[in-house]
């Protein structure tokens, strides 16, 4: 392992062999880290987290850290598991679960793998991120959201607590999303509406002509017509063919709980 002489790696730390550690990096004792992972300079890697192969944390980034919950109970570590092939850019932060007893096992900050977070994002206590997720500069989830693979946040965007944000969807920067981003729309504005079907991602990430032309059919009855949201689900079902982004926009409605941005 290439940890540099001014780092502070705890004992009962698990690091492979591959493992770099820069300057006046700290890691805690109960981390995991794959191969392939370097840890930047200045960086702190907490809790009980288990970061996966060939990461790499830039200067200042906080892995795994004690969430910024009062209901958290002292004594108590928190969980992050984080995949592949991420890149954590300046000063990031990742929040651990908040436990409030022994019983809370189950609980788990997650990120999936190929993601990029850049400078100063946040993601907090019990969030669930998926594979390929952008986050740009200063965007923040706050506790106990899910981001959908896929998905992009802009700049300085805010997600409220509870909320989903679905697969391939795009945030606009400076937005304030209340209410869960349905799949493959586009949000922006304070407070978020949807604006449209995200067609340029859709097209990067291999949607063809008549996948894309059923998704412009749905953000259609859904966002554009007179039907509410019951109405416009029934719709759906009816008129556009059966398909994989069918059945993920109409079941991702459905268990809204929190409601959609329309």
């Amino acid at each position: 392992m290439n940890i540099h002489p001014s780092a502070i790696v705890d004992s009962n730390a698990e690091l492979a062999e591959t493992v770099e550690v820069q300057a006046f990096s700290i890691i805690g004792p109960h981390v995991k880290i794959d191969e392939g992972t370097v840890v930047g300079p200045h960086c702190v890697v907490a809790g009980r987290t288990v970061i996966g192969k060939n990461n790499r944390l830039f200067s200042g980034a906080q892995i795994g850290v004690l969430s910024q919950d009062l209901k958290h109970k002292s004594g108590l570590i928190g969980r992050t598991e984080i995949g592949d092939a991420n890149l954590f850019r300046e000063h990031v932060t990742v929040s651990a679960c908040t436990l409030t007893s022994y019983d809370e096992e189950q609980r788990v900050t997650s990120i999936g793998s190929n993601g990029m977070f850049m400078a100063y994002s946040h993601v907090a206590h019990d969030c669930h991120v998926g594979s390929r997720v952008i986050m740009a500069n200063c965007a923040s989830l706050a506790g106990h959201v899910d981001v959908e693979d896929g998905a992009i946040l802009g700049g300085l965007s805010g997600i409220h607590q509870e909320c989903v944000v679905g697969s391939l969807a795009f945030v606009g920067g400076l937005s304030r999303v209340a209410k869960d981003v349905p799949p493959y729309m586009i949000v922006d504005g304070n407070p978020a509406v949807c604006c449209g079907p995200n067609t340029v991602g859709l097209k990067r990430s291999g949607f063809d002509v008549a996948q894309r032309a059923r998704v412009r059919q749905m953000f259609k009855l859904m966002f554009r017509s007179d039907l509410n949201t019951t109405q416009a689900l029934h719709e759906i079902e009816n008129t556009i063919e059966e398909s994989p982004e069918r059945t993920h926009f109409v079941e991702f409605i459905r268990q809204s709980i929190r409601g959609i941005t329309k």
